[in-house]
């Protein structure tokens, strides 16, 4: 193997393949057989900061479901409950229910797509402002609607409930349904 020509940083290979030189392609020996850093094969190592978040965020959310308002745990206030406003309960429920099978509809749809650069401009950008605007409404019927049990402690309650679904979201079924047989896909 020869050492290719001298540059300023060192040395640069050069290609001596006529087919290569006249076909006009830049294109790399083996791009195709090499993992690409944002692919799903090659995960990506996290920091012991962010296990830790993580972790908190579950934890505090278990402590939410396990201990409720220190009476009686957070699932039987919901269904028992008589301080709870049960019509704005049952509305942020529904928009949360929504919320959630949009979401994973557009993830099944989006690993249905086989182009990457279609992938996000059929479903999940449009989908976007429609998701968020449920999500605000179903935040502010929830907080409505628990405000008699925790007052002002409803806001952060909701929020590292909500935290903890997106933690746990991203390690639930969806990413495995996607096909193997486009790992060493170029293009």
């Amino acid at each position: 193997m020869s050492g290719g020509t001298p540059t300023v940083g060192g040395y640069m290979r050069q290609r001596h393949s006529q087919g290569y030189a006249s076909s006009g392609d830049d294109l790399e020996d083996d791009a195709c057989s090499r993992p690409q850093p944002s692919s799903p094969s090659a995960p990506r190592t996290r920091t012991w900061v962010e296990i830790l978040e993580n972790v908190l965020w579950i934890a505090s959310s278990l402590f939410i479901i396990y201990f409720g308002d220190c009476h009686s745990n957070f699932i039987y206030l919901l269904c028992h409950d008589d301080r709870i406003r049960r019509l704005p309960l049952y509305l942020g429920l529904v928009c949360v229910g929504l919320n959630a099978a949009i979401f994973f509809y557009t993830s099944v749809l989006a690993w249905r797509v086989r182009k990457f650069d279609e992938k996000w401009e059929l479903s999940s950008i449009s989908a976007l402002p429609f998701m968020t605007l449920l999500g605000l409404v179903s935040f502010c019927l929830l907080s409505f609607a628990l405000w008699p049990i925790w007052s002002f402690l409803t806001l952060p309650l909701l929020f590292t409930l909500f935290m903890a679904c997106m933690v746990i979201f991203p390690h639930m079924m969806i990413g495995r349904l996607r096909s193997q047989n486009d790992l060493f896909r170029i293009d």
